[in-house]
C-alpha cells in the first residue's frame, strides 16, 4: 500500500491492490508522516481482517454506518456510537449493552432504555449478522421490576394504547384529505410512521393485496397483507408512481424523527377540532396489533407483519 498525492488534490491517498481488494481513498490529511500513519493503520486492518475475516475486525461505528447507509434509521444511535463505536463487534455482550443502556439512560424508564437504546443496538447488530460480520445471539431486553404491574392513575401519554375504530374514524374525519389517508392507512396496516412515508408505489401489489416494508427500525424488510377497504383507494395514489403518500403541498413527507413526524400539524389539528386527546400515528400501530391478538393470529404472524424485534413487543 502506497501513499500518492493526486494533481488535483492537496490531500494525500491510499492506493494499492491488496488481497484482491483495489483501495484508492483520500486519507484526508495534507501532512505526509499523518498519511503514513494512515497506510500504516489500514493496511494493518487489511491484512487482520484477510487472515481473520470481518468478524474479527468490524467496529460497532462501521456496522452503525452500514446499516443507516442501507437505509436503516439513525435514530438514537448518535449516542450510542459515541459510547461503543470503537468497540469490535465480538467483543460486544450483554453485558456491554447494559452497561451503555445504565450509563446513557441512568435515570430512564425500562421502556425508555428499550427503545432508544436495545432496540437500536439490536438494529444494527441484525445488520451486521446480515453481512457476515456478526454472529447470531439472544439479546436480554430491560423489564419492569417485579410488583411494578399495576394500574396506573397517571394519565397515558398519546400513542401508547389501541382505540375502538369507531373513535379513530371521527378522529380521522378531522383531518384534511392527505394526512387521513396516511392515518387511515396506519390503521389498516399497522405500520410505523416512518416506514409508511418511506413506501413508494412499487412496493404496492393492489392485486395480491400486499406491500413490501424495505426498510424498517429493526434492519429487516417484510411483507403486510393489505386489508381489502385500502385496496378500494390505493388504485390512484399506485398509478401516480413515485412517494405513496405525499402532504397536501404534494411533496414526500419528511423523515423527521424527533419533532412528532411529519404529521405533527395534521395531528395538533385534528386534536382541536375532534376533541379526541389520545389518538396519535403509533396508536394505530397500537390499534393493529390488538385487532390482530383479538383474530387469533398466531403471535409469530403478528410479530412479522407488525417487524416486532422480540416477542416482548407482542406481549405489550
Amino acid at each position: 500500500m502506497k501513499i500518492v498525492r493526486r494533481s488535483d488534490s492537496d490531500y494525500f491517498y491510499l492506493r494499492c491492490s491488496l488481497f484482491g481488494k483495489t483501495v484508492c481513498k483520500s486519507t484526508g490529511l495534507t501532512d505526509r508522516n499523518l498519511a503514513e500513519a494512515v497506510r500504516i493503520q489500514t493496511e494493518a486492518s487489511m491484512l487482520h481482517e484477510h487472515v481473520f475475516g470481518p468478524k474479527a475486525t468490524k467496529t460497532f461505528s462501521e456496522a452503525a454506518a452500514s446499516y443507516v447507509k442501507s437505509g436503516g434509521s439513525n435514530r438514537f444511535l448518535d449516542r450510542l456510537i459515541r459510547h461503543m463505536g470503537s468497540a469490535l463487534l465480538h467483543t460486544i455482550g450483554q453485558a456491554e449493552l447494559d452497561e451503555a443502556a445504565r450509563e446513557l439512560y441512568p435515570t430512564s424508564a425500562p421502556e425508555t432504555r428499550n427503545r432508544q437504546c436495545y432496540t437500536p443496538f439490536i438494529a444494527v447488530w441484525n445488520h451486521a449478522i446480515g453481512n457476515g460480520w456478526a454472529d447470531v445471539r439472544q439479546w436480554r431486553r430491560p423489564r419492569k421490576p417485579k410488583g411494578t404491574n399495576v394500574v396506573q392513575s397517571a394519565t397515558q401519554r398519546s400513542g401508547t394504547a389501541p382505540v375502538d375504530y369507531e373513535r379513530a374514524a371521527e378522529f380521522v374525519a378531522a383531518m384534511s384529505p392527505a394526512p387521513a389517508m396516511v392515518m387511515t392507512f396506519l390503521f389498516y396496516t399497522g405500520l410505523r410512521p416512518i416506514e409508511a412515508f418511506a413506501l413508494d408505489a412499487t412496493d404496492v401489489d393492489i392485486s395480491k393485496r400486499w406491500l413490501a416494508v424495505r426498510t424498517s427500525k429493526t434492519g429487516e424488510p417484510r411483507g403486510v397483507p393489505l386489508h381489502s377497504f385500502l385496496c378500494e383507494w390505493l388504485g390512484p395514489l399506485v398509478e401516480r408512481g413515485g412517494e405513496l403518500f405525499r402532504t397536501p403541498r404534494g411533496e414526500p413527507y419528511g423523515a423527521v424523527q424527533n419533532g412528532g413526524g411529519g404529521l405533527k400539524s395534521a395531528i395538533q389539528g385534528a386534536r382541536r377540532r375532534s376533541g379526541i386527546k389520545d389518538v396519535s400515528p403509533y396508536t394505530a400501530r397500537h390499534t393493529v396489533s390488538t385487532g390482530l391478538v383479538i383474530a387469533g393470529i398466531h403471535p409469530h404472524i403478528k410479530d412479522q407483519i407488525l417487524g416486532h424485534a422480540t416477542d416482548s413487543m407482542s406481549r405489550r
